[in-house]
């Protein structure tokens, strides 16, 4: 299969599976923000908060981009082999049920930052009772997924530091999730892995 034939299929592909994912995503957060709370993004600190979002938004406006017309950001496109790009569309493939399963068992804890909501429960279940930050996890599949899949590094490069800065939070919302639940949080550290499950010894 040649580069030209694969492109529209491969678009195809990350399409559906964008169109999957991101009604699941939004349905949970409104429903999160119906408890009405208000809270800082603040918490997280200006570099974190402000360089998260615009790695978010160069690579979501580059996929976006991509599937209406791959012109257009043709210029950070690199040569990969065929089935490294349908590799990417499996990475993909495997990140929105990931996504799915998380949002729906972490329901009402759900936020866009660090913050600690009121009613916040701890959640230990579906993908929780192997890692901490399944949201995190998925997310690094999909942007490595989506990097693959167009062939462009530039999604490759601000997803990359989009995960670097997400490893910098993530010991910002821990630490507020051992203030919040004190030593059933610090229990819960030992026995799973902060993105990846971890390995078991016998």
């Amino acid at each position: 299969m040649t580069e030209s034939s694969v492109e529209t299929p491969l678009r195809i592909a990350l399409a559906v599976l964008i169109a999957l994912a991101i009604p699941v995503g939004v349905y949970h957060r409104i429903r999160a923000a119906r408890t009405g709370e208000r809270f800082s993004r603040r918490e997280e600190g200006w570099p974190i908060m402000i360089g998260l979002r615009l790695c978010m938004g160069v690579a979501w406006l580059m996929a976006l981009t991509w599937l209406v017309d791959p012109r257009r950001v043709a210029w950070g496109v690199v040569p990969l082999p065929v089935v490294w790009r349908w590799a990417g569309i499996g990475l993909v493939a495997l990140a929105v049920p990931l996504m799915i399963w998380m949002f729906v068992h972490l329901a009402h804890n759900v936020t866009d930052t660090v913050h600690v909501r009121r009613n916040n429960t701890l959640v230990t279940s579906g993908p929780y009772r192997w890692v901490r930050h399944p949201m995190y996890a998925s997310a690094s599949l999909l942007l490595a997924g989506m990097a693959l899949a167009m062939a462009n590094v530039v999604i490759g490069l601000v997803g990359a530091l989009g995960m670097s800065l997400i490893w910098r939070r993530t010991a910002i919302e821990e630490a507020k999730l051992i203030e919040r639940h004190g030593d059933a949080y610090r229990v819960y550290m030992l026995h799973t892995g902060r993105f990846w499950p971890r390995a078991r010894t016998s």
